[in-house]
């Protein structure tokens, strides 16, 4: 198992990327790595730092202004080779087919839920690390 995952988290809110944070924890499942974390607050962000590799995981939160995360996702599906897995926080759980629609991997309801938030995290992780094996 690799030491540590990178996790790009994708809000302009800072409290729901804090959020984001406390719910992970230092990792979140016994099963899988350490987490560090990469915080965005801008579209441009997130696309540069997928550019420049090593994220494993990327949190995008479907509210953000001025571009939400639903589209940061389907941009970065059709323009990143290789994009990582993506959990998607969703402002209601009706919203889950719009999830489906910007190609997220999974998706949570906003506020983060830390028990369902590490669980999805925890899975996208472990996907992730069966793929690059």
């Amino acid at each position: 198992m690799q030491p540590t995952a990178t996790v790009l988290v994708y809000s302009d809110d800072a409290r729901t990327r804090e959020q984001v944070r406390l719910a992970t924890g230092r990792r979140p499942a016994p099963d899988v790595p350490e987490v560090r974390f990469v915080e965005c607050a801008t579209p441009g962000a997130v696309v540069g730092e997928l550019d420049k590799g090593g994220i494993d995981v990327c949190v995008l939160d479907g509210e953000a202004v001025p571009m939400g995360g639903m589209g940061v996702c389907r941009q970065i599906k059709d323009e990143i080779f290789h994009c990582p897995p993506v959990l998607l926080l969703i402002a209601r759980p009706q919203d889950a087919w719009l999830a489906t629609w910007s190609r997220a991997d999974a998706a949570v309801a906003l506020p983060v839920e830390p028990v369902e938030f590490a669980s999805a995290l925890a899975s996208l992780l472990r996907r992730r690390a069966l793929a690059s094996a």
